[in-house]
């Protein structure tokens, strides 16, 4: 069974004060640049309404609608996708990639404030950050990989007739969506103490690495998370009340 999104996605054409900020970016991805430069969250705000973020922003709606209807873009591929076809792509993409990065990042973060840490004292809270960030999104990843995809994977599999340790799927989706919350704190502080991850005129190519590297992280990661908050958790957790009733 091809599942459908629970709201239909959006074009540059019929963005209207009332369209999601997360419906923006699934239906073009370039948008996520436009959101970006105006400091709009479209992951883990992705719920609220293109008006609702200008509100909170202190932007001007038109001017808004007027940047987003510009982007031209096309729905990308992901976002037509089946829950457990998205979920693989999600690991595929974005988890191999963080796997990766990880361990390089959270090296470049010691080295530069073991190095710089005398005249950056600041960086003493970037390596502390950036730890607890690969802490957490280690042990998410991983949850994700063990327990809540397999399970999304088998739901479909056997088109609902399944029962699990923890209940209903959408038990852990919430336990996830609570760690990307989480997650965006942690990436809203860095961005915070690093001046928006520009380094400082006398920082080695090690310190213009680190905040490169997580600059790049931030980017991936909020698309990642939006393709779970946004995509594939509503879905999932709508079609399982269709199959299994509402809890």
């Amino acid at each position: 069974m091809t599942a459908t999104h629970a709201t239909p996605t959006p074009t540059a054409l019929s963005l209207t004060p009332e369209t999601l900020v997360g419906d923006v970016v699934t239906a073009d991805v370039h948008a996520t640049r436009v959101l970006d430069r105006h400091g709009i969250d479209y992951c883990c705000g992705g719920r609220r309404t293109l008006r609702e973020a200008a509100q909170e922003a202190g932007l001007d709606l038109d001017a808004l609608l007027s940047d987003l209807a510009g982007t031209g873009g096309a729905a990308p591929d992901w976002a037509a996708l089946a829950p457990a076809a998205l979920a693989r792509h999600i690991v595929e993409t974005h988890h191999a990639y963080l796997w990766e990065e990880m361990p390089r990042v959270q090296a470049l973060a010691e080295k530069v404030a073991r190095v710089h840490g005398e005249r950056h004292p600041e960086l003493a809270e970037v390596r502390k950050l950036t730890q607890a960030l690969v802490a957490d999104l280690t042990g998410h990843l991983a949850k994700e990989e063990r327990i809540l995809f397999p399970a999304i994977q088998t739901f479909f599999a056997n088109d609902g007739r399944v029962d699990f340790p923890f209940g209903r799927l959408a038990n852990p989706i919430r336990a996830m969506l609570a760690e990307h919350d989480e997650a965006g704190v942690i990436l809203a502080r860095l961005r915070e103490i690093t001046g928006d991850f520009v380094a400082p005129a006398d920082g080695c190519g090690s310190y213009s690495a680190l905040y490169a590297g997580l600059a790049e992280m931030e980017t991936d990661l909020h698309l990642h998370i939006h393709k779970e908050n946004n995509i594939l958790f509503p879905l999932v957790i709508q079609i399982e009340e269709q199959r299994l009733g509402a809890a």
